[in-house]
């Protein structure tokens, strides 16, 4: 028995393997899908082959870069060193209570 994670991820991996394997035959041997009925010119379905892709990865990587500048710019800047060594030098300094 696998545990609800395991088959996700098993899903997840069948799933990809097959999408890289039409991908890699419809990009090297377009005619298979004349067999299944999509009548194309080759050189068209190559272009949709590579230019989905790789606009897909150009609008992660701009997302990722829009995260991260969103983030940057929205994060409050750190104290400075020197006012959290003085802040544990005072804790330091102070005697604790002592709990009953």
């Amino acid at each position: 028995m696998v545990s609800k994670d395991q088959g996700i991820g098993g899903i997840i991996f069948i799933v990809c393997a097959v999408v890289a394997i039409l991908y890699i035959v419809t990009l090297f041997y377009p005619q298979w899908l004349e067999v299944v009925g999509i009548q194309s010119e080759l050189s068209e379905i190559r272009l949709w082959v590579i230019a989905v892709p790789v606009f897909i990865a150009f609008v992660a990587v701009m997302g990722i870069g829009m995260w991260i500048g969103w983030t940057m710019a929205t994060t409050p800047p750190p104290k400075p060193i020197e006012e959290i060594t003085s802040e544990i030098e005072e804790k330091e300094k102070t005697p604790e209570k002592a709990e009953k």
